[in-house]
C-alpha cells in the first residue's frame, strides 16, 4: 500500500451558483480580466446555494485516497460544527484523521463563491484556523514513511511553516510536492526558494509563474536573453520588462532542486518538464460547472501518478482526465475519479 500525506487548508465552501442573466459580467478589452457586478442593496436570485468541504489540504486527500492511497491530512480546524462535518467527511472517505489540528482561538475556515457567465468563482474567504500551523502541529516523526507528501497552499503564519515541513518530508524519504497559491509565492518567495531544494515537485498555475519571474531572475541571473524563438507566445511568461520561455523558466525552478516542475494554464492546458524534458497535455473538453478544486485534483494526481512511477505524459494524460471530471461539477469532490476509473478513461 502506498501512503500520502497531505498538508494544506481545510475549508468549508459555500458555492451560490447564479444564472448569467442575473447577475452582470464586464471583461476588460485591455486586461485579461472580467468581474461580476452586483447592484448594492439589491437581492439576486441564484439557482442554488450548496454547502460542500474543501481546501487543498482536503481536496488533495480525498482525491489521493481515491487513487487508492492510504491517506492523512495535516490541516488545523476550530472547536465548532464546521470542524465537526470536515472531520466526518474525512473519515467517511478513509482519510486518516490524526493529524487534524484543533484550535480554540479560531474558527473553522470558510469560503463563499459566487459563480456565474464561465463559472469561475469569484471567491470570499475568512481563513480562521487555516492561518494558525505552529510548529508543534508539525509531528516530529509523522512524515516517516510516507511514500509522497504532498504541500498544498498555505496562507500566512502556516506558510511560514513550509521549509520546516518540506525539509523533514525530504529527510524522511518522500516524494515532496507542493502546488502553493499566489499569496504565498509572492510574500514568502526567497523562503521558497530557499526550500525548493527539498521539493520533487513544484507546480503553479502560469499567473503564478510569471509574478514569480522578477524575484526568480534575481535569485538565478539575468542575461537579458530573449525567448526562445521555437516557443509560441502561450509558452511564454512576461511581467516586468523581463521574458522567459517556459524551457528558461524550468531550467531556473529545476536549478533550486526540483526534478519536476510544472505549469497549468487554465483551457490551454499543461506543461510538465522533467530535468528540461517537457511534455504538453491539452486541455481535456467537458461542460464547466464549477472550477473549485481543479487545480487541487491536476497536482495531486500528477503527483500520485509519478510517485507511482508513470512518464511525465502519462501522469499529465491522468491529471487532465481528473480534472476534467472535477469540473464537470460545482464541487471540488464529486466528480474526484477512482483509480480504476481514470485507468478506463487513459486507455
Amino acid at each position: 500500500m502506498v501512503t500520502a500525506i497531505t498538508v494544506g487548508s481545510a475549508t468549508i465552501d459555500i458555492i451560490a451558483t447564479i444564472a448569467d442573466t442575473d447577475i452582470e459580467q464586464m471583461k476588460l478589452t485591455n486586461q485579461t480580466a472580467s468581474f461580476l457586478l452586483m447592484e448594492p442593496g439589491r437581492k439576486v436570485d441564484a439557482d442554488n446555494i450548496k454547502t460542500y468541504l474543501g481546501g487543498g489540504g482536503v481536496n488533495a486527500a480525498i482525491c489521493l485516497k481515491r487513487q487508492g492511497f492510504e491517506t492523512s491530512s495535516l490541516v488545523k480546524v476550530g472547536q465548532d460544527v464546521n470542524a465537526q462535518s470536515i472531520l466526518a467527511k474525512l473519515e467517511s472517505e478513509g482519510i486518516d484523521r490524526s493529524f487534524v489540528c484543533r484550535d480554540s482561538e479560531h474558527a473553522t475556515a470558510v469560503s463563499l463563491l459566487i459563480a456565474s457567465h464561465d463559472h469561475d468563482a469569484a471567491i470570499f474567504t475568512h481563513r480562521g484556523a487555516n492561518e494558525s500551523l505552529t510548529h508543534d502541529d508539525i509531528p516530529v516523526d509523522g512524515f516517516s514513511g510516507a511514500d509522497l507528501v504532498y504541500v498544498a497552499g498555505l496562507s500566512n503564519a502556516s506558510a511560514d511553516l513550509f521549509p520546516e515541513i518540506v525539509k523533514r518530508a525530504h529527510a524522511a524519504g518522500a516524494f515532496v510536492a507542493t502546488n502553493p497559491g499566489i499569496r504565498q509565492l509572492t510574500s514568502k518567495t526567497g523562503a521558497f526558494f530557499d526550500s525548493l531544494k527539498d521539493v520533487d515537485l513544484f507546480i503553479c498555475n502560469k499567473a503564478e509563474a510569471r509574478a514569480l519571474i522578477p524575484k526568480l531572475v534575481e535569485r538565478t541571473g539575468w542575461d537579458g536573453g530573449m525567448a526562445p524563438a521555437l516557443e509560441d507566445d502561450a509558452m511564454i511568461l512576461e511581467i516586468g520588462g523581463f521574458r522567459l520561455g517556459y524551457s528558461d523558466y524550468f531550467a531556473r525552478i529545476h536549478s533550486l532542486g526540483p526534478s519536476y516542475v510544472g505549469i497549468t494554464d487554465g483551457s490551454y492546458g499543461a506543461h510538465l518538464s522533467r530535468d528540461g524534458e517537457i511534455a504538453f497535455q491539452p486541455v481535456i473538453e467537458t461542460q464547466v460547472r464549477g472550477t473549485t478544486g481543479a487545480g487541487d485534483s491536476f497536482a495531486a494526481t500528477l503527483s500520485g501518478a509519478l510517485v507511482r512511477g508513470a512518464s511525465t505524459m502519462e501522469a499529465l494524460r491522468l491529471a487532465a482526465l481528473n480534472s476534467s471530471s472535477v469540473v464537470s461539477h460545482p464541487d471540488a469532490h464529486t466528480g474526484l475519479l477512482s483509480a480504476k476509473e481514470l485507468a478506463r478513461r487513459a486507455s
